[in-house]
């Protein structure tokens, strides 16, 4: 049975050897997604939601009118009432196997993880 994280409880994780890193290296291949139909044009999102499935999870990216979000912390600070719901668009609907969300994870890490690391370096720059 597989747990959150996609892991079977009868998994261990591999043995991390300097030869099997190479390895794993050596053996990555870059890949290029040709563009169908308008699907190179970027799309804003400001909002996404989870639903999980049996074997996926579906992530949709919507977008909130920034001028209502901006509006609402004012409006919970003078005591105002809160609206029970917002309408937004949906802007895309991504379907996930479990694998693919696990990569996005490790993917989304290292990104935090640079622009952490690129703030704090340009804060120590500001500093000196």
């Amino acid at each position: 049975m597989a747990d959150a994280k996609g892991k079977k409880e009868d998994d261990k994780p591999a043995a991390s050897t300097p030869d099997t890193a190479k390895a794993a290296e050596r053996t990555r291949m870059g890949i290029r997604l040709a563009p169908v139909d308008n699907s190179d044009q970027p799309v804003l999102a400001n909002y996404t939601n989870l639903n999980i499935s049996p074997g996926m999870v579906f992530i949709d990216f919507g977008f909130l009118e920034p001028a209502m979000l901006a509006a609402l912390p004012r409006v919970a600070r003078s005591g105002g009432k809160l609206p029970e719901r917002l309408n937004g668009k949906l802007a895309v609907r991504v379907a996930l196997g479990y694998d693919t969300l696990a990569n996005l994870h490790q993917q989304l890490g290292r990104v935090l993880t640079s622009l952490s690391q690129a703030a704090r370096a340009a804060g120590a720059k500001k500093d000196a």
